[in-house]
């Protein structure tokens, strides 16, 4: 069974603006394979505070952050933004 990943209504729309479908699958991707005990680097995080139990990728200036659930095999973007603003909710 893949992987699917669904996007909040603001995820979409950064990810249309800044053209960056592609790169935030393959980001993604490499964070699945990692949880298969692969050897893959990605800067994942697990986030804090008002953002608890959220992942947190960082590529460059964006951020990813999202939700996985591992026993369904998702992945729910809620916001990527750049680095000063994504953490805002």
């Amino acid at each position: 069974m893949k992987w699917k990943i669904n996007y909040s209504r603001d995820a979409e729309k950064f990810i249309e603006r800044e053209n960056i479908r592609g790169e935030t699958r393959e980001e993604l991707s490499k964070f699945i394979k990692r949880t298969k005990d692969k050897n893959i680097n990605v800067d994942v995080k697990k986030l804090k505070g008002s953002w608890a139990g959220y992942y947190r990728i960082r590529k460059g200036k964006i951020r990813i952050i999202f939700d996985a659930d591992y026993k369904n095999k998702a992945v729910f973007i809620e916001k990527i933004d750049f680095r000063g603003d994504v953490y805002e909710k």
